[in-house]
């Protein structure tokens, strides 16, 4: 195990992982609970780096049933979803607090936001890059590199760490139009 990054404290019945136990993925993804022969087995629980776990039941390594949870405490369901559905753009965070006042409203469900490195974007698990097209963890390690399927919806979709003015022209607004028109006047009859 230590060869590929990955360790285990716990129980062990003929050099092999038996009982209660612990297991580290090189991810830093954690296995917490029940093994037999070497796998999952039992109750336990994959604790991810980001916060998030998924609780399940597991027969010989394969999850039976299970619960996933995101990391601010949001349950995931597979039937009657309401939470992003696109009646109710509220997040998480603002349907078991409430929205705050006018002027301080939430841009992420961490609130106050992360801060963005310069020319970088926020893509949800971390921070891209678009010059190197590289996206790290927040903590700085190193995830992926992203293709140009990734990259198009990283740059159309996610926060940046630039402001930048969008709306109306003013050079092109219908006032800006008619200041430049000729003036026309029209007598009315008398």
């Amino acid at each position: 195990m230590e060869h590929i990054g990955s360790c285990y404290n716990g129980a062990t019945k003929f050099g092999r992982m038996e009982g209660e136990g612990e297991y580290t993925f090189p991810t830093n993804t954690r296995y917490v609970g029940e093994m037999k022969d070497g796998m999952f087995h039992g109750k336990g629980v994959l604790y991810f780096p980001n916060g998030s776990k998924y609780e399940s039941t597991w027969e010989n390594g394969i999850a039976k049933q299970g619960t996933f949870t995101f990391a601010d405490g949001l349950q995931y369901q597979e039937k009657d979803w309401s939470y992003c559905d696109g009646y109710d753009r509220r997040f998480y965070t603002e349907r078991c607090n409430g929205l705050r006042p006018a002027g301080k409203s939430q841009i992420t469900d961490l609130h106050p936001p992360r801060a963005i490195p310069d020319g970088c974007y926020d893509c949800g698990d971390g921070f891209y890059n678009p010059s190197t097209r590289v996206v790290t963890a927040y903590t700085g390690r190193f995830l992926r590199s992203a293709d140009d399927q990734e990259h198009e919806w990283i740059v159309r979709t996610c926060r940046k760490a630039w402001d930048e003015v969008c709306g109306a022209e003013p050079e092109k607004s219908a006032a800006a139009r008619l200041d430049k028109a000729p003036a026309i006047f029209v007598s009315s009859p008398r």
